[in-house]
């Protein structure tokens, strides 16, 4: 059985996302706008970049150009700084926030040795204009580390709340990580760079600000699987291993053991997430609730008209068909997020936070990936019911800016669905259009067959990022051994192709014996 082909599809779940406004508020994948430039120091121009490649193309020694070249890629916080009031307390002891958006909070370096144990090539040229002998360099090591701040930021830790396993669960916000600024890069795209690992916030609650391996690993490459698996995602672009001893209790019974602290360096083009506005609303903080809103879609919804006085009623509109096309998405490659509370749903639809996810070795429509969700909130069957709850739950913050006309023509449902039903018809290589063709996909699905039916590699991926992979890749990384997490990364980075090493090494198997009952926490 491939992987790739592990997931069910419950007609009752379309009409769960029904879409709350009527169609003509359909509006266009929502894309980001080209990036802000204010002054000399807010962006990036071509002749920046040029600058950088030249600085290359002159040497062979990178150590001896990588300051030159560093110095020219820089970041910035200031359109962030000047859009909201900041927290008026400094320092990063835990306490209750109000009246801000975010913190201004400094990594804490490291207190051991480090090592950088993979980078996404990708990302690196890519998005961040970088060529990639620069990660070669002591310099790019102390930036994604934590151990020194890129030219231009401010760091700052964003406040947010959220709904957690169905309940209110107040103030969360950043706990360990810290916005870096925003890059906008040669192509006009404004990336949001985020170290996760990096230390203490006012939002670390009882936590150490720390994150280990085993989880950094899994989030590093799962982040640029799905990228490769046409997933809207956050996005990994280094990895680094430390010596620095964390203590976790990993399955909650008690045993505290010494694990190894990790700094992932991901970036996004916003980490505003449902939370983001709760927080606001439960606070009663309403003009600055309907600050954010306007910002967040003056930057990331373009396609919505600032002066459009049903403009919060087309931003919700757009969510909830973004977001349903996500989960149909996660769906359709057997992926379940483990922990779908409102605080880890981002705002413009695309994965974060990876924590306990798992892919399913075979149909089961109660597969639980966190062992913690003992209720099994979170199966995989029930990732419809979830994204229907924090869609709820994202138009009760927004009820204080609609007016009441816009509140009922909210609840209004119209039908929605195509996402799931095509999605599942091109899995199973149906052509066409046909009155049966639901019920022959439920059908099949039910029964748990997975087909010998002349279906398209585009759309069934070979590999995905299974658990017992992301475990031998852990175990070996705590031994300074991170050959499975570079072999994983580069595999997973081609997921439809068949590929020599990942067959050997029985990625597109069933798991070992050892690897059937790993158990995956939020422990991280």
């Amino acid at each position: 059985v491939t992987p790739g082909f592990l997931v069910p599809m419950w007609t009752i779940y379309v009409l769960l996302f029904a879409v709350y406004v009527r169609g003509q508020h359909f509006l266009q994948e929502a894309v980001n706008q080209p990036g802000y430039c204010e002054g000399e120091h807010e962006c990036h121009s071509h002749d920046d970049q040029t600058k950088i490649h030249r600085a290359y193309s002159q040497t062979s020694n990178v150590t001896n150009t990588t300051n030159q070249i560093m110095d020219l890629f820089k970041v910035s916080c200031q359109k962030l700084i000047e859009s909201f009031p900041m927290d008026k307390v400094d320092g990063d002891y835990v306490r209750t926030v109000k009246n801000c958006v975010f913190s201004r909070s400094l990594p804490a370096p490291l207190r051991a040795p480090v090592t950088l144990a993979a980078v996404s090539k990708s990302v690196i040229e890519d998005l961040l204009d970088l060529d990639i002998r620069v990660t070669q360099t002591d310099a790019f090591l102390h930036y994604v580390s934590g151990a020194e701040l890129i030219p231009g930021s401010i760091p700052l830790a964003h406040r947010y709340g959220g709904h957690q396993f169905g309940y209110w669960s107040g103030q969360l916000g950043d706990g360990r990580a810290h916005l870096l600024g925003q890059y906008t890069n040669r192509k006009g795209e404004i990336w949001e760079l985020q170290l996760k690992g990096s230390g203490k916030t006012p939002y670390s609650r009882a936590g150490d600000g720390r994150a280990v391996v085993r989880s950094s690993v899994r989030e590093f490459l799962c982040s640029e699987a799905m990228q490769a698996l046409g997933i809207a995602t956050s996005r990994a672009a280094s990895l680094v291993v430390s010596e620095e001893s964390v203590w976790r209790d990993q399955f909650y019974d008690g045993n505290v053991r010494k694990e190894r602290g990790a700094v992932v360096l991901r970036l996004a083009r916003t980490w505003f997430r449902i939370g983001s506005l709760e927080v606001l609303t439960r606070g009663g903080e309403l003009d600055l609730l309907r600050k954010l809103l306007n910002f967040i879609i003056e930057n990331n919804f373009p396609a919505i008209a600032t002066e459009d006085p049903d403009k919060y009623l087309v931003f919700y509109s757009t969510v909830v068909r973004e977001t349903a096309h996500l989960i149909a998405q996660w769906m359709a490659v057997g992926f379940a997020h483990g922990v779908c509370n409102t605080d880890n749903f981002s705002l413009l639809s695309i994965t974060i936070d990876y924590g306990p996810f798992g892919f399913m070795e075979s149909y089961d429509p109660n597969f639980v990936p966190n062992t913690s969700d003992d209720e099994g909130r979170y199966s995989i069957g029930a990732q419809a019911d979830v994204g229907l709850f924090n869609l709820e739950k994202l138009l009760e913050s927004l009820q204080p800016v609609l007016t009441t006309s816009q509140q009922q023509r909210c609840v209004q449902h119209g039908p929605h669905g195509v996402t799931f039903h095509q999605l599942f018809k091109a899995k199973l290589g149906l052509l066409g259009e046909e009155e049966e063709d639901g019920n022959l996909i439920a059908f099949l699905l039910k029964v748990r067959l997975y087909l010998a039916v002349n279906v398209s590699t585009r759309v069934n991926p070979r590999y995905v990022l299974r658990n017992w992979m992301a475990e031998s890749a852990t175990r070996k990384a705590e031994t300074n051994d991170f050959s499975e997490v570079v072999l994983l990364h580069d595999v997973l980075g081609n997921p439809f192709i068949a590929q020599d090493a990942a067959e050997e090494t029985g990625y597109a198997a069933r798991p070992p014996l050892w690897g059937r009952r790993l158990k995956v926490r939020c422990s991280s």
